[in-house]
């Protein structure tokens, strides 16, 4: 941004130095400057600074589509979680269905493999995407990770999803289990097929929200909020509902956490006085 400075002329032209520019004379940009030049400036009076410095203008950002997919540099945990998540659905699109239906139950989150093998089942759940790799939530699962991983960082988004998938998985299952044992539900109810990443894509969902502005973040969280209440009362698999409903809760209450992460930077460090990241959160943005 040009600045301009001005000065009061108290000395007359006969006082001038022969050689030496006035002050107050402007010199072209792009002209060398001579040693001469240099002499003269260190001589030459310098007005006043002024008191106040004009902010810094910031240009808004350009629209760059390609930020909403994810890359190994930008966003390590979604690139590499979504590549692994790729490779299982190609695979199973092309493996024996008895060889496939014997790996998802045994990946599966129910009561049984969750009495015997709590941390081992949590995790091989979330290799599978119910409905493959074509499905809403795998599409939901780029986007909305690549997005909250840019904000907050790997680690963090990592934190959320796997906070989703575990809370609402356990808030669906244990109802199940005590059911069974108080003859509410039959013995087969132990063994039900429970697998796939929804639950972290709604957590982190919700999470995100809380990231954005406000005239888009509440669109966003009512729309998908009205989707998993069609999907409850439709009444097709109501412990799944009932634990998309909890995830996507999950995630909002993390909104204090992930506000202060976004707002000391992802990095680690403070960005406060960043150009760049005010500029994100220039009026207009969809940061908040």
């Amino acid at each position: 941004m040009d600045r301009s400075t001005t000065a009061a002329a108290t000395a007359s032209p006969s006082d001038a130095t022969p050689g030496i520019p006035e002050a107050g004379t402007s010199v072209l940009d792009g002209m060398p400057r001579q040693r001469g030049d240099a002499v003269a400036e260190t001589a030459a009076p310098r007005p006043p600074a002024s008191r106040t410095r004009a902010p810094a203008r910031v240009r808004p950002r350009a629209l760059r589509p390609w930020r909403l997919l994810p890359t190994p540099a930008g966003t390590p945990f979604t690139f590499g979680y979504a590549a692994v998540l790729a490779v299982v659905s190609l695979t199973a699109d092309h493996a024996a269905p008895s060889l496939v239906h014997a790996l998802q139950q045994s990946s599966s989150t129910d009561v049984a493999h969750l009495v015997r093998h709590p941390v081992l089942v949590l995790l091989a759940s979330a290799l599978w995407i119910a409905g493959g790799i074509a499905s809403m939530y795998a599409a939901g699962f780029v986007l909305v990770l690549t997005a909250l991983e840019r904000r907050i960082g790997g680690l963090r988004a990592a934190g959320v999803f796997l906070l989703g998938h575990v809370v609402a998985t356990l808030a669906t299952e244990v109802p199940v289990g005590l059911s069974v044992v108080t003859g509410h539900l039959p013995g087969s109810s132990l063994h039900r097929l429970d697998y796939g990443i929804s639950f972290g894509v709604a957590a982190s969902v919700g999470a995100l929200a809380g990231l954005l502005t406000p005239w888009l973040r509440w669109p966003v969280l009512i729309g998908f909020a009205a989707v998993l209440v069609g999907d409850l009362i439709a009444f097709r698999d109501p412990m799944t509902d009932w634990g998309h409903l909890l995830s996507l809760a999950v995630g909002v209450s993390t909104w204090p956490l992930v506000r202060r992460r976004h707002r000391t930077g992802a990095g680690g460090g403070g960005h406060q006085g960043d150009p760049a990241v005010q500029a994100a959160r220039a009026p207009g943005s969809l940061v908040a």
